[in-house]
């Protein structure tokens, strides 16, 4: 029974000192966002290389404050490049991704300096591939799609602007990190 007593306690301890938080993103705010991601979900397999990895910016602006009491809804543009390669032997494809989008985001203080959120992007995926075998003529193609992404993230400031942020999902990449400016 002390334990239950002790984990209530506990519990009871971290809820107040979590909605005692202030918030590091309102309304009115502006944050550039520059990422570099790791693991992607547009090609995967054996031979596929990575010749830029997926590079991103986002500049998001603060809309809505006192959502579910200090929720702040952010929106924003978003682009993205990145291009890979798929190898086999002596023949293969260069692709190429370049992502114009949109973000969408609810954060919500959780930590003093920490700025954490979820949201969805959804944007357009313009891509090319040119064939890179020996022996045939140099062969080019390229579509675009809609593309979407959920994820949840974070950004910790260490000064008023400048901030190391991360986020973690499924979209474009699973992970992404860099820096935020608040501008």
């Amino acid at each position: 029974m002390k334990k239950i007593l002790l984990f209530v306690a506990a519990i009871t301890l971290t809820i107040s000192q979590l909605s005692g938080q202030e918030p590091t993103f309102s309304k009115g705010d502006k944050v550039l966002n520059l990422g570099i991601g790791f693991g992607t979900t547009l090609y995967t397999g054996a031979h596929y290389k990575s010749s830029l990895p997926p590079l991103s910016a986002s500049l998001e602006f603060g809309v809505a404050d006192g959502i579910i009491d200090k929720g702040v809804i952010g929106v924003g543009p978003y682009v993205a490049y990145s291009s890979y390669k798929y190898e086999y032997m002596d023949w293969g494809w260069k692709y190429s991704n370049f992502i114009l989008g949109a973000k969408g985001n609810f954060h919500y203080p959780l930590l003093d300096k920490l700025d954490t959120y979820t949201g969805l992007l959804l944007g357009y995926n313009i891509y090319s591939a040119k064939w890179t075998g020996t022996g045939s003529e140099a062969e080019k193609a390229s579509s675009s799609s809609v593309v979407w992404s959920w994820f949840i993230g974070g950004r910790y400031y260490f000064k008023e602007s400048f901030a190391v942020m991360a986020e973690l999902g499924y979209g474009v990449t699973y992970f992404n990190v860099g820096i935020a400016l608040k501008i």
